[in-house]
This record gives C-alpha cells, sequence and structure tokens, in this order.
C-alpha cells in the first residue's frame, strides 16, 4: 500500500514537471516569435481606440500637397489615421476627464496641457462633449529623415457642448484652423505641438430647395411578405413591381421606403443593399411613381462620438440616389420625436439638424424633410427643411381643425400628411372599436378633408401583414394585433372596403 502511494506521488510530480516544462516552452516560443516579428500596433496601443470603427469625419486633403517632397499614399494614410485617433482620444478624455489612451498619440510635451485641462474640468466639475465633422487637411512640411510633420487643417468644422454639474452651459459650432508638428515615435505618428491659428462662429449657407410638386397622392410601402425587411434575403424586384403597378392603377402617383440603419451596413454601407434600392428606384421610375426615402429607419442613439459614423452612411446612399429621377425627397428619419425622452430632445435635434446640413450639402436639388409622429411637433426645424411632414393618428373629427392651426403657424412651407390611418382589427384585443367597414369609413371622411384643403397625402400602408417586428410597436398583443391591420388589401392578398377611397373620396 506504502509502494503504491509513493508511485501515485511520484506519477504526479513527474507530471507537474512536464508541465511547467511546457508552459516554460510556450512562453519563451512567444517571446521569440515577438522580438523577430516586429510590433503589432493592435497590441501594443489600446485597441478599443479604432478610428475605422469609432470615428470617421469627412477628409480632404490639398491637392498641391507637400511640393519638393514625395509622400508616399501610405505615408499619407498613417498620418492621417494617427491625426485623427488624437482628436478621437481628446474628445474622450475631455468626456470622461480622463487620461486613458492620451499618451499613445501625444508626446510628452503635448500630454500637459490636456491633462492640465483634465485637471481644471474635473475640479470644476465640467465635461466638454466634442465631435469635429469636417479636416481640410494639407502637409506643409516633411523633413528629410522622414521623423517630422508640419501639417495644417483648414476650416475644421467642430460641435460642441459644455457642461458643469451636469447643466449644460454651452453649445457652440465653430470653424477652425490648425497648425500640427507631428513627430515619429516607435513608428507612430504623435501630435508634438498643436495651436488653433483662428476660429468663427458656423453658419448654416444651406440652400433651401423647393419640392418639384405638391400634389402628392401617396402610400407607404413594404412588400407583403418582408415588411421592415425589405432588402433582405427574400427580396424580390417582381413583387415590388406588380405592387408599384397597383399603386399606380388605384391613382396613386408617390411612395415612402425606409432604409434601416444597420441592416445597410451603417457607416459602411453594403454594395448589395445599395444595389436592391437602385432596383427598386427603377422600378417606381417605370411607373411614373415619385419616392420620398427615409433614412436612419431602426436608429436611436444620436451619441455626438456616433455622428460621423452616421454622416458617412447618408453621405453614400445621398451620393448614390441625388440624380436618381424616382427621388421626390429624402426624409431624415422616421418619427424622431418619440426619442426625445430616452435619448434627450436637444440631443436629438441637434443630430437631426446637422444631418439636415450634410444631405443638403451633397443634394441641392432634392428636398429634405422629417417625419413628426404627429402635428404638436411638425414646427420643430422648420426653417430648416424644405418641407413640413407630420403623422396623423389623433381622432378623425380633429384631424381639419388640426391641419388648419398648422397651416396658420407654418406659411411658407408645404405641408404634407406623411402618415395616417386606421386599422380595421377587431378582435379579441379591440372587441366593436374597429372592422372593415369602419376603416373604410375613416378613409372616405378623411379624404373629404384633404380634397378640400388640397392636403397632399401618404396613406399607411398598402397590405396587411402577418407578422410585425418587435422593434415597432413591441411584443404586446394588443399592439401589435392592431398593428397588422392597417392596409388596404389583406394579407391574403384581397382588397378591401378602404381599398375605394385609397386616393380620392
Amino acid at each position: 500500500m506504502v509502494k503504491t502511494n509513493k508511485q501515485i506521488i511520484r506519477g504526479i510530480l513527474i507530471g507537474m514537471y512536464l508541465l511547467m516544462i511546457s508552459i516554460l516552452l510556450f512562453l519563451t516560443s512567444t517571446l521569440y516569435s515577438f522580438f523577430n516579428t516586429g510590433a503589432d500596433r493592435s497590441k501594443m496601443l489600446h485597441t478599443e481606440i479604432k478610428k475605422v470603427e469609432q470615428y470617421l469625419p469627412k477628409i480632404n486633403w490639398a491637392n498641391d500637397g507637400n511640393e519638393g517632397r514625395y509622400i508616399s499614399k501610405q505615408k499619407i494614410e498613417e498620418v492621417q489615421n494617427d491625426y485623427l485617433n488624437a482628436w478621437y482620444v481628446k474628445q474622450i478624455a475631455y468626456r470622461t476627464n480622463t487620461q486613458k489612451v492620451i499618451e499613445d498619440y501625444y508626446t510628452k510635451n503635448a500630454r500637459k496641457n490636456i491633462f492640465n485641462i483634465i485637471k481644471y474640468n474635473k475640479e470644476k466639475k465640467t465635461t466638454i462633449n466634442a465631435t469635429s465633422l469636417i479636416h481640410n487637411l494639407d502637409i506643409e512640411f516633411f523633413s528629410e529623415d522622414g521623423q517630422l510633420i508640419v501639417l495644417k487643417d483648414n476650416n475644421v468644422l467642430e460641435y460642441k457642448k459644455v457642461f458643469t454639474d451636469g447643466k449644460k452651459i454651452l453649445e457652440s459650432s465653430e470653424i477652425s484652423s490648425f497648425r500640427i508638428i507631428l513627430l515619429l515615435e516607435d513608428g507612430f505618428w504623435r501630435i508634438r505641438h498643436m495651436v488653433k491659428e483662428a476660429s468663427e462662429k458656423f453658419i448654416d449657407t444651406s440652400i433651401k430647395t423647393p419640392i418639384s410638386y405638391t400634389n402628392i397622392k401617396g402610400i407607404n410601402y413594404y412588400p407583403k411578405a418582408t415588411p421592415w425587411n425589405m432588402y433582405g434575403d427574400n427580396f424580390d424586384i417582381q413583387i415590388i413591381e406588380k405592387d408599384f403597378q397597383i399603386i399606380k392603377e388605384a391613382g396613386l402617383n408617390s411612395i415612402r421606403i425606409f432604409v434601416p440603419y444597420v441592416d445597410f451596413g451603417k457607416a459602411a454601407v453594403k454594395t448589395d443593399k445599395l444595389e436592391k434600392l437602385q432596383k427598386i428606384l427603377d422600378s417606381a421610375t417605370k411607373q411614373n411613381l415619385k419616392v420620398v426615402i427615409t433614412l436612419f429607419d431602426f436608429y436611436g442613439n444620436y451619441r455626438l462620438l456616433d455622428w460621423t459614423l452616421n454622416h458617412r452612411h447618408a453621405e453614400k446612399i445621398v451620393e448614390k440616389f441625388k440624380d436618381h429621377e424616382a427621388v421626390l425627397a429624402w426624409d431624415i428619419k422616421n418619427e424622431p420625436n418619440l426619442d426625445f425622452d430616452s435619448r434627450g430632445k436637444e440631443n436629438v435635434i441637434a443630430w437631426l439638424d446637422y444631418m439636415i446640413i450634410l444631405v443638403k450639402s451633397i443634394d441641392k436639388k432634392h428636398p429634405v424633410t422629417i417625419g413628426w409622429s404627429n402635428i404638436k411637433s411638425a414646427p420643430i426645424l422648420k426653417d430648416k427643411v424644405d418641407i413640413v411632414s407630420f403623422h396623423y393618428y389623433e381622432a378623425l373629427e380633429s384631424f381639419e381643425d388640426d391641419y388648419l392651426d398648422l397651416k396658420n403657424k407654418i406659411k411658407n412651407k408645404p405641408l404634407i400628411l406623411q402618415e395616417f390611418g386606421v386599422s380595421s382589427y377587431g378582435g379579441f384585443w379591440r372587441p366593436f372599436v374597429s372592422s372593415e367597414k369602419n376603416q373604410a369609413n375613416y378613409y372616405k371622411e378623411i379624404q373629404k378633408v384633404l380634397t378640400k384643403h388640397s392636403v397632399p397625402f401618404m396613406s399607411w400602408t398598402l397590405y396587411d401583414f402577418d407578422e410585425i417586428p418587435k422593434e415597432v410597436v413591441g411584443s404586446l398583443p394588443w399592439r401589435t394585433n392592431p398593428q397588422k391591420k392597417f392596409g388596404f388589401i389583406s394579407s391574403k392578398g384581397e382588397k378591401k372596403l378602404s381599398f375605394k377611397y385609397i386616393s380620392k373620396e
């Protein structure tokens, strides 16, 4: 028995010895590999700071470049990446009053000023939320040894908000110019010196764009089988073409469609999604239908540090389709006022304001609007949009007075009733409240008012749906079941009584 125990202990000791040897060999081989393959930047620096994923302001490089001294495209990209990362980490530092990652993008001398500002702001309980949206870069000097660059950054568009004790004390938009000295240290371009040479208040000079025509008789559109997933794997342009023919033959002349932010790839917009949107617009043109394109569907963040990502998303879509003959207008966001409570009214409005500026800077031919969820919110940013759009799901008997009141408040802009309707659902969760007959009567009566006052309209929606994503109205049955029955055509493809009043009294 004693002999057996000794053998067991001896075996355990030998096993532990072999395990330790294996660990030492693994660590040795890892160190050898590291020192013989060079440093991996993603492992040396804090990998949570990635410009490609986090921060994408608009960049313009001067065409003249650095005369007399060739700089490779790769070198310019390295300088740009390191420089923008320096902006990004400084913005995080001032927002959180922490020194995290600053040393990776600023030299020891340059860090002193940043750390002093952070220390002062912490003492005063002050934070700065900021972002930059446009940079215009020019390399003025590149040293012979390749270790120093003097960079000029002209007309930088900055937006910032300053808070003390959680209360906003300042909100500003500035156009500034900077001169920067960057040093190459450990293979990375770090800011050695940065001076703001000039600064002035940013003034929006966007030109107002009138709508091509206001005799809009339209409808919000999703395919019957793929609502809220119009560009997915089951995309079928033939089904969409048939639906557009139904819409045209019903006496309508326009549609409103939606572009989901995440599904389209966020900042890295997916080519296949653009191709599907192209087919939809081409099909609309064949039927002589105009299209209101609503951006940022299922987006609701508005975080300041994400603005540049949102801008690159919108930029790629608007640039792609700004000359398409089917486009009637750009709708920045569907019902953004529903995010006021959760995201902050000021944050949402500021995001919308700058998105309008961006879209109008790209497309100077088509008007811009916002799809407010109710008539009360419609006057918000009325001086920035070209069309005031609102949705109306309140009592029918109040519509005419509410519309005329809004028209009296906003006299110099076209108004569009962008969504309206009533469900025909009269099941368990809404017994005796509605029916196909009641739905038809609703449209009959509201069409009288629309005709009387020549109100441009886009109803909700062509089809009933069998399924409603929980992201739309949640998952409670008393909300989802009525939402399924707003269509003029049943989910089986049969025209409902309301179809008679889809376009006229």
